[in-house]
């Protein structure tokens, strides 16, 4: 399983107005923030690529904002404060929660679309017939991997015709403070 790195902005209370908007909106009155791969909600902190870049990073199609080498990236941010370093992991095969990774906290699974552009369990305006808003952790994600497979598996079947259920798993983890 590889291990990939991503900086996106951090996303919660501390917004305001728009965080107010977006518990309205999505009923998730349970977070106390949201950590997630959709860029809409919480957007990647390096949003341009650049030349040399291209050694660092997953040279494939929706992916090249995660990088292979946490070093460059942390190198490439010029402030770290007010964003999540996140490490991930694309369709992990088994529960990855109990995995060794220095310096990183394990928070959870989401279900990103397979253009890692929406987050199916918390900015598509959910899926009542195939997981309950309770089921997320305070940040928006599944803390059970045989749930979160099962989610997946139940969206992809019962909303073929909606792109967003069509979602790969990916295991989150957060870089802890130093």
């Amino acid at each position: 399983m590889q291990r990939l790195y991503i900086a996106t902005e951090k996303f919660g209370p501390s917004d305001g107005p728009r965080w107010e908007s977006y518990v309205a909106w999505s009923g998730l009155t349970q977070l106390s923030e949201v950590v997630t791969l959709d860029g809409m909600l919480c957007p990647a902190a390096l949003a341009e690529i650049k030349d040399s870049y291209w050694p660092h990073v997953v040279n494939e199609d929706f992916m090249l904002g995660f990088f292979i080498d946490l070093d460059f990236l942390l190198s490439e941010l010029p402030d770290t404060r007010g964003l999540n370093i996140l490490g991930v992991i694309r369709k992990p095969s088994i529960d990855v929660r109990s995995l060794e990774w220095d310096g990183f906290a394990f928070l959870g699974y989401d279900l990103m679309d397979k253009n890692v552009g929406n987050s199916a369990l918390s900015n598509c305006g959910g899926f009542p017939d195939v997981f309950a808003d309770t089921e997320l952790s305070g940040v928006g994600l599944l803390e059970n991997f045989d749930r979160a497979v099962e989610i997946r598996d139940l969206l992809q079947r019962t909303h073929p015709e909606e792109r967003h259920a069509d979602c790969d798993l990916w295991a989150i983890f957060r870089r802890q403070e130093r």
